[in-house]
């Protein structure tokens, strides 16, 4: 990858030996911000390769787009000569990074400690699904973490069932976790000279998501949550639809001509209220002392959400945005995925980017979120699998060719 300004981890080496999304989201966001991300890979290759194919025979999208950047090599670790080549990997590496199912990099033979004795200025990360307890050798995935980090339970409608988020808050969101544990872990070595173990669990990052869910569980004590919709308060925080959950009260509003994503979602802050009347045509609204207040709309929050709505269900979610945002109403139209990946704001901000690949043509991808002015960020493809090899074996750990091509035909690469 070439850029003519040095970039923020440049110089930091990453062993990435992470499969699926939360570790490859983490090391994603590793690369961009400038370190040489190494993907170690079975000699099979990262099952995502291969998984929701839309072309026969090459990486898919879920490969793609979760590791960018990075370098591949292949190595099989459970060879005597495979266990003595990551000795050297993890000798010359700052950071490991993990997401195996619990005791499987120890059953390898690298415990915290051997991995100490190789390395004492290693980082070394690991995304488990759970904490220490009686879940921590349950299987993790995705929905999982939602169901037990308390997300499930608190998305969807009061009388329906909980709902999982289309956000990969579980997986991707863990990622980011891991990534400020190693950054924060990086940044300590600079005064102790030494490496730390970073271990972040799934159901951790996804109740560190849902934090102002657990602030109205203690709340619910002292009575009913008045900013919520509902009707009915037991002693648990209860699913309240599309409620902002937050200090001013927020809807989705139907627009026209009421297709699945026809929504505007609108926050009614206490100044919002005037200019909001006049805009559905209800201009005495905003005078009416059973209206006119924060707390006289609180107990009618339904019926205020009903009066918007009937005057935005006759217009285009964009003409709404547009009036909207002429009275500095906070609001936000419901976009589609399609709508998103043709955003030409998201394309200018580099965050739907188009993305060469060798063997793909192309592919369109999200591009990083985090803009730094001294580290910018080129989105590149994806390794191909073991692309790498070579340059990784013989250019850096001075294997000879000979020896390669003998590790291949033993299955070692």
């Amino acid at each position: 990858m070439t850029q003519t300004s040095t970039r923020a981890l440049d110089g930091i080496r990453v062993l990435d030996m992470t499969h699926v999304q939360s570790g490859p989201s983490a090391t994603q966001l590793l690369a961009w911000l400038g370190a040489d991300v190494v993907k170690l890979e079975a000699p099979t290759g990262d099952i995502t390769r291969k998984q929701l194919r839309d072309l026969p025979d090459v990486d898919s999208l879920y490969f793609t787009m979760l590791n960018c950047n990075k370098r591949s090599i292949t190595l099989n670790t459970k060879t005597e000569r495979g266990k003595e080549i990551l000795t050297e990997l993890i000798r010359r590496s700052d950071v490991m990074v993990e997401n195996f199912g619990p005791g499987a990099v120890d059953r390898m033979g690298f415990t915290w400690d051997r991995i100490q004795e190789i390395n004492p200025r290693i980082v070394y990360a690991s995304i488990k699904g759970f904490g220490e307890g009686p879940y921590t050798n349950f299987k993790a995935y995705e929905v999982v973490a939602q169901a037990m980090g308390g997300s499930m339970s608190t998305t969807g409608f009061e009388d329906g069932p909980p709902l999982a988020t289309g956000a990969q808050i579980g997986d991707s969101g863990t990622g980011v976790h891991a990534v400020a544990g190693i950054l924060a872990a990086l940044y300590q070595r600079e005064r102790t000279g030494r490496g730390q173990r970073v271990n972040v669990a799934m159901q951790h990052a996804v109740l560190n998501l849902c934090r102002v869910k657990l602030r109205d569980q203690q709340r619910l004590a002292h009575g009913p949550l008045a900013e919520y919709p509902n009707d009915d308060f037991g002693d648990e925080v209860p699913r309240s639809g599309n409620a902002s959950g937050g200090g001013q009260p927020g809807w989705a509003v139907k627009c026209a001509p009421g297709g699945p994503n026809d929504y505007v979602y609108v926050i009614v802050q206490p100044v919002g209220w005037r200019p909001i009347s006049e805009l559905i045509g209800r201009p005495e609204l905003a005078d009416d002392p059973e209206w006119a207040t924060p707390e006289a709309r609180l107990p009618k929050l339904n019926k205020m959400f009903q009066l918007i709505e009937e005057w935005s269900s006759t217009l285009p979610k964009w003409e709404v945005l547009e009036r909207l945002n002429a009275h500095n109403i906070p609001c936000g139209p419901i976009l589609s995925t399609r709508e998103i990946i043709e955003d030409r704001s998201l394309v200018a901000n580099e965050m739907v980017v188009t993305v060469p690949h060798p063997q793909r043509g192309e592919f369109v991808t999200v591009g990083s979120p985090l803009k730094l002015s001294d580290s910018p960020v080129e989105v590149t493809s994806s390794p191909l699998l073991g692309e790498h090899n070579e340059e990784v074996y013989v250019g850096e750990l001075g294997l000879g060719d000979e020896e390669v091509r003998l590790l291949k035909s033993n299955g070692v690469i």
